[in-house]
């Protein structure tokens, strides 16, 4: 059998709103994926239970995609 060589998907998120005012779900939903202020930037490897949490503050974040990580 030949070894597929696969690569993951990822994005580039930035925080682009503040979190004053909102759900303390949604300011812990931005702290587990490593965002703690306004212009904080991460690359993430896209998977099923990140992509919950993307869409989940969606309205906070700022997605580019486009990004591969071999």
């Amino acid at each position: 059998m030949k070894n597929k060589i696969k690569s993951s998907k990822s994005i580039k998120i930035t925080q682009i709103k503040s979190t004053i005012g909102k759900n303390s779900i949604q300011k812990k939903h931005l702290l587990s994926l490593g965002l703690k202020k306004i212009g904080s930037t991460k690359e993430i490897v896209m998977t099923k239970p990140i992509e919950g949490l993307v869409n989940k503050i969606k309205h906070l974040i700022l997605i580019e995609k486009g990004w591969f990580h071999a």
